[in-house]
């Protein structure tokens, strides 16, 4: 029966990667870990701490300051290899792992599909041929020496790169390999890896040419076991499902891919977003399982296609929350508290929240913290809800479970109002008129970049009036757009006027608009 030794590369978050160890132990296999030297030591001494005394487990003699497109992730990988090829002599399988990858079959399963066929499982794709590589440098990885990681040292690393093709400084491919790419996620049997290991050290002049090459994680195995296994041995295809955008991006996992995931001809996938926590805890308690039934349908990259493909001709295969319809709805209230000081505006919904069970929220085109619950991530930028407006609108009341809602915005916002009072929604406006006096002008002119703590008082001075007239335009324009359902306070009115053109605005009684009036103290500034 088939055991996998996981050759398992992590560079952060020791607590799981000590869970992931005892986890993929406790199905019968083991692990040797390579945890990155540029991580704290600390951490390693926590993960070395916690394994120690774990027989399914393994380190690696030495670790290695890993850089994407360095050879260093090759040789972290070797270490990590021959760390398990002599702690685990009944190991029969070599299954390369991050901490980002879950499994998404069972141990069991895993077991009997590797024991169903004697061969290697790497992506081994004609380097020159195939289409593996989609943008960027291809033959030059090869044929130039690379010494500085790109994105730690981009100006070395393209000065020598520019240096060498200026002048000619290209090198030769020995002469006996045929040069193979593709995934770095491979799982080989014992004989193949210890192959590899013994021309490892018989080939220096390999070993060489590999380490300066860019990428090699992507060339170094896929090449050498085309070359030292027969090819009827290699099935060219990773156990490992992932998928890369057109420009070689991982497509991250969600909560929702569960069951999708489970359908695909893969035992693990990668890579798993680290909010999916719910993801996470399902598969992991999946390679535990026993018995399990797995219905393989493997449509996983090719819906991705589909979907992308209709993207680029304007046709998505699910469309996006804010495509579903552009509009709020007819039979819904958007009730809009316009206010140039957005304190006293905030005041107003927090007394809505409490006094009553109409939902509101506060400057949610303005300010990250508007009081919204959570969307699912359209709620983090501001700009992305601005984009989506209505949408947003929509998709808060869907979330409140509501068809009213409450939201402020500010009064040189008035495209936005507009657009709002366009739709087929019913809208309502509640201008609060507030005064301004010089030292809220002040204030106002410090937040907007008109002044600073350095601006003289005699500029300062000079400017308020300006300022002033600015704020009180902003009010004439909204008045000039004769909005039908627009209501009107100011600070300075009776309370019983406030109350009563508060209630007409939430639709609520005298008495309740009143207390809410006096809840947000709306007469004072």
């Amino acid at each position: 029966m088939a055991r996998i030794a996981f050759i398992l590369l992590a560079h952060k978050d020791p607590k799981s990667v000590i869970a992931q160890a005892k986890r993929m132990g406790a199905g019968g296999d083991c692990v040797a870990i390579h945890y990155d030297a540029s991580a704290p030591q600390a951490e390693y001494d926590q993960i070395q701490q916690a394994l120690k005394d774990d027989p399914a487990v393994a380190l690696a003699s030495r670790r290695h300051r890993c850089g994407w497109g360095e050879w260093s992730l090759v040789a972290a990988t070797l270490e990590a290899v021959r760390a398990a090829v002599r702690a685990f002599p009944a190991a029969t399988h070599f299954y390369m792992l991050s901490g980002d990858c879950r499994p998404v079959k069972s141990a069991e399963y895993a077991h009997a599909f590797l024991d169903a066929e004697d061969v290697d499982y790497i992506e081994s794709f004609d380097y020159f041929a195939s289409d593996w590589i989609k943008t960027g440098m291809k033959e030059d990885r090869l044929i130039y020496r690379f010494w500085f990681n790109e994105r730690s040292q981009p100006r070395r690393f393209y000065a020598l790169y520019d240096f060498q093709r200026r002048f000619g400084l290209t090198r030769r491919i020995p002469a006996d390999l045929e040069m193979m790419i593709g995934s770095q996620w491979w799982c080989l049997r014992r004989d193949t890896i210890e192959t590899v290991l013994e021309f490892c050290d018989s080939r220096p002049d390999v070993m060489r040419f590999f380490r300066t090459t860019w990428i090699p994680d992507e060339t170094f195995f896929q090449t050498l076991v085309r070359h030292l296994v027969p090819r009827s041995q290699i099935r060219s295809r990773t156990l490992t499902f992932l998928i890369f955008t057109d420009y070689g991006m991982p497509v991250v996992f969600c909560n929702d891919h569960h069951d999708m995931l489970l359908r695909q001809d893969y035992l693990f996938a990668r890579k798993i977003s680290p909010e999916a926590r719910e993801l996470k805890e399902r598969l992991d308690a999946l390679w535990m399982a026993r018995d399990q039934h797995f219905s393989i349908s493997d449509e996983g990259k090719s819906l991705f296609r589909f979907q992308t493909g209709r993207g680029r001709v304007g046709r998505r295969f699910a469309p996006r929350f804010w495509e579903a319809e552009a509009s709020v709805g007819r039979h819904r209230n958007l009730l809009i508290v316009v206010a140039k000081k957005w304190h006293i505006a905030k005041r107003l919904t927090q007394a809505i929240r409490e006094q009553t069970d109409i939902p509101a929220v506060d400057y949610l085109f303005n300010e990250m913290d508007a009081k919204l619950p959570d969307l699912g991530g359209v709620e983090n930028t501001v700009a992305k809800r601005e984009r989506h407006r209505r949408a947003l609108i929509r998709l808060l009341m869907d979330e409140f479970g509501d068809e009213r809602l409450v939201i402020c915005i500010d009064p040189s916002a008035l495209d936005l109002i507009r657009d709002f009072v366009s739709d087929k929604n019913q809208t309502r406006i509640l201008f609060i008129d507030s005064r301004f006096d010089d030292d809220y002008l002040r204030g106002h002119a410090l937040r907007v970049g008109l002044a600073d703590s350095s601006t003289p008082e005699n500029v300062l001075r000079r400017l308020l009036p300006a300022l002033r007239g600015d704020l009180l335009h902003e009010a004439e324009r909204l008045r000039d757009m004769e909005f039908d359902d627009y209501f009107e306070i100011a600070q300075t009115a009776a309370p019983d006027r406030i109350g009563t053109v508060l209630g007409r605005f939430l639709d609520v009684e005298p008495a309740r608009a009143c207390a809410i009036a006096t809840a947000a103290d709306l007469f004072a500034d």
